[in-house]
């Protein structure tokens, strides 16, 4: 519809462009060929012979127009002259169809002038254009005239095969547009069946791409890509929920064992060991729930970053000398080569709660007798803290995926969450953490983290 309207309305205006150079060439041959003739007509004695002479240089005038005819033969131009004096003493010259009275009677109620206007003639279906122009200083005027029947014809023949041609380019843009609507509606009757029929339970439908590159292929690649996400997405959430289910289980039997155990007791002392127990067994429970929120914050990027100049010198400093005992009592070897002031931009929540990982990480996972070397340096506008250790280092089923929550060792009797939760807080900061084996055995965790644009001098 749109088209067709647009069409017909391109046509409304060439149709009227086209009627309006017509009507200027059909006024330019009237005006020019009507000063012809007053020039001819003042000029010729006025004797005997004036009439035969400018009567037979009007006849000669109307034929200079095309021989235009229409379909059944007759003469679509028809022409008149008419010179008359204005007192009326002689008769008028006439040179055209028919009498002279009816042309006369509509040029006289018509007020021609030497501008041409169309006149209506009684007896003639279309209207003439008439210009008159005066004859010198002789009184005399004279008019000239042309039916407007051959202009009406060309432009109806015009009108004619435009609507020909219109109607069979609109029935053709029907059918062109009716095929690619059908077409491209049944691809999307394609893709609705196709997403009805995947469900929750079930993502590993796709939608059907063709070799094509238009738009409803981009769509349906780009939902399939979708789907791959939500897909790894909901088998990370069951992977995790099946990992949090698994670990949870054990520290919530060993908690409902303790306190069973201290009903079963009786009144006595002992009661306050067994609630204690299960006081540390919750705070490691809450520990796990805690850490497991903040990884699948961090991983969805909604971490909250509350970032403040900390001084990670004496973040790390107060670690080591928290966890001097406990290392001493291992018979660990603490080396610890820091440089002063190492400012970085941090919510210190989260990074003391990384450090306290790491250094948890070499408790818990080192056999006694190792030698652990903490060093923190400022290089390349960076914070970076090294702890290398010469223990068994990483088990080689996780090298490659030690940073991804609940993954850890066959004999490592923690959650997973350690290595994981460094890796999230690092990456929430804009830095990264790298592990690798140290040479000669062992293993070394690299944390760079950006640091901050002033530091102390």
């Amino acid at each position: 519809m749109a088209f067709a309207l647009g069409t017909g309305l391109a046509f409304a205006i060439i149709y009227v462009l086209v009627a309006k150079t017509i009507r200027e060439r059909t006024d330019a041959w009237l005006s020019g060929e009507a000063e012809v003739l007053a020039q001819v007509s003042a000029n010729t004695p006025k004797d005997h012979l004036y009439n035969r002479i400018v009567g037979e240089v009007a006849e000669l005038a109307t034929r200079e127009l095309p021989d235009e005819r229409n379909a059944q033969g007759q003469r679509l131009n028809s022409v008149f002259f008419l010179a008359e004096h204005l007192d009326g003493t002689e008769s008028p010259l006439w040179v055209g169809p028919g009498s002279d009275d009816v042309f006369v009677k509509a040029i006289q109620g018509a007020s021609v002038g030497r501008t041409p206007r169309s006149i209506g003639v009684e007896g003639w279906p279309t209207s003439f254009r008439v210009v008159a122009r005066p004859v010198g200083m002789s009184g005399q005027l004279i008019y000239l005239g042309l039916s407007d029947r051959g202009d009406r014809y060309v432009l109806h023949i015009l009108t004619r095969r435009f609507l020909l041609l219109w109607g069979a380019t609109a029935l053709m843009g029907f059918l062109i547009s009716y095929m690619s609507a059908r077409r491209t509606l049944l691809r999307v009757d394609n893709i609705t069946e196709a997403v009805a029929r995947i469900g929750s339970e079930d993502l590993s439908g796709r939608l059907p791409e063709s070799a094509s590159r238009d738009e409803i292929s981009r769509l349906a690649e780009t939902f399939n890509l979708m789907l791959d996400r939500i897909q790894s997405s909901v088998n990370q959430l069951r992977s995790v929920t099946d990992a949090v289910a698994h670990d949870l289980r054990s520290p919530v039997t060993s908690i409902r064992g303790t306190l069973e155990s201290a009903l079963s007791n009786g009144p006595n002392d002992n009661w306050r060991d067994s609630v204690g127990e299960a006081i540390e067994h919750l705070d490691r429970l809450l520990n796990v729930l805690n850490t497991t929120l903040d990884l699948a914050e961090a991983e969805a990027g909604a971490l909250h970053l509350d970032r403040r100049p900390i001084d990670l010198t004496a973040l790390v400093e107060q670690f080591i000398n928290l966890y001097q005992p406990a290392m001493h009592d291992r018979h660990h070897e603490f080396v610890a080569d820091i440089d002063p002031h190492v400012v970085i931009d941090a919510d210190w929540s989260l990074l003391s709660r990384m450090v306290s990982n790491l250094f948890e990480n070499e408790l818990t996972h080192l056999p006694p007798n190792c030698r652990v070397h903490i060093r923190l340096r400022l290089q390349n506008e960076s914070a970076e803290l090294v702890i290398d250790d010469t223990g068994p280092g990483f088990p080689p089923e996780i090298t490659g995926r030690a940073f991804e929550r609940f993954v850890k060792g066959m004999k490592s009797p923690g959650h997973g969450l350690g290595l994981a939760f460094v890796d999230a807080v690092a990456k929430a900061h804009g830095g990264v953490v790298k592990i690798s084996d140290r040479a000669g055995g062992g293993a070394v965790i690299t944390v760079s983290l950006p640091a901050s644009v002033l530091q102390p001098a």
